[in-house]
């Protein structure tokens, strides 16, 4: 077979879609953030740009970390089967764009996608055998709490409501192929890269801070 067509086969290729879950404070968007400032995961993954009707916090930019839009069209593209899923979190409504799964499948890539537990279950529910989870996880709770803190972009009651949902977000914990502790950065991400290789068939070993008894 040719270069060519080989390449053209890949890109027809239904994409995997890589689950990265947590509760708020547990690092997994900066997570995500520092795996594709490299070029050699750029070249393998599509992160995903959830839409949100919720105002777009400090340092935080559009198209790039969410599309804002009106609660008015978010129901539009949800009637229209544009969101592949979508939850309502603190008064906010937030979903992922069912569009992303063609744009990586034309780009030969996978799909990055860093949502919340309930949003996750919906896609490991519609894609089945398609998706890998891996949930982050903090070393403890009060080193949750510290980061939530500094943060700095809600006010204290805000970061108490957030603290009690940690409770519920992580019974779900069991759920996913994976968890990660992070409490070292840098171990934390050269873990990821790792489950993300042996997944991919790229390594033939995961560590105890891999796979999960399911």
């Amino acid at each position: 077979m040719s270069s060519r067509k080989a390449g053209r086969g890949r890109s027809e290729a239904a994409p995997r879609v890589w689950i990265v879950s947590g509760p708020s404070g547990s690092g997994k968007t900066t997570l995500c953030e520092a795996l594709l400032r490299e070029r050699f995961w750029r070249r393998r993954l599509l992160k995903s740009v959830s839409y949100t009707t919720r105002p777009l916090r400090r340092g935080e930019r559009a198209g790039r970390d969410y599309v804002r839009v009106t609660p008015q069209r978010f129901r539009a593209l949800k009637a229209r089967g544009g969101l592949l899923e979508s939850e309502r979190i603190f008064g906010s409504y937030y979903g992922t764009p069912a569009q992303v799964l063609d744009d990586a499948r034309r780009a030969g890539k996978d799909v990055l996608l860093c949502i919340d537990v309930k949003g996750a279950q919906t896609v490991r529910r519609r894609l089945k055998r398609r998706t890998a989870s891996i949930f982050v996880v903090p070393p403890t709770a009060e080193a949750l709490t510290q980061r939530l803190k500094k943060r700095s972009t809600e006010d204290k009651k805000a970061i108490v409501t957030r603290l009690k949902r940690v409770k519920i977000e992580l019974s779900y914990a069991r759920f996913y192929d994976h968890i990660l502790v992070n409490g070292d950065f840098r171990e934390a991400l050269r873990h990821l890269k790792s489950i993300l290789r042996s997944e991919r068939g790229e390594e033939t070993h995961v560590r105890s801070f891999g796979k999960t008894d399911r």
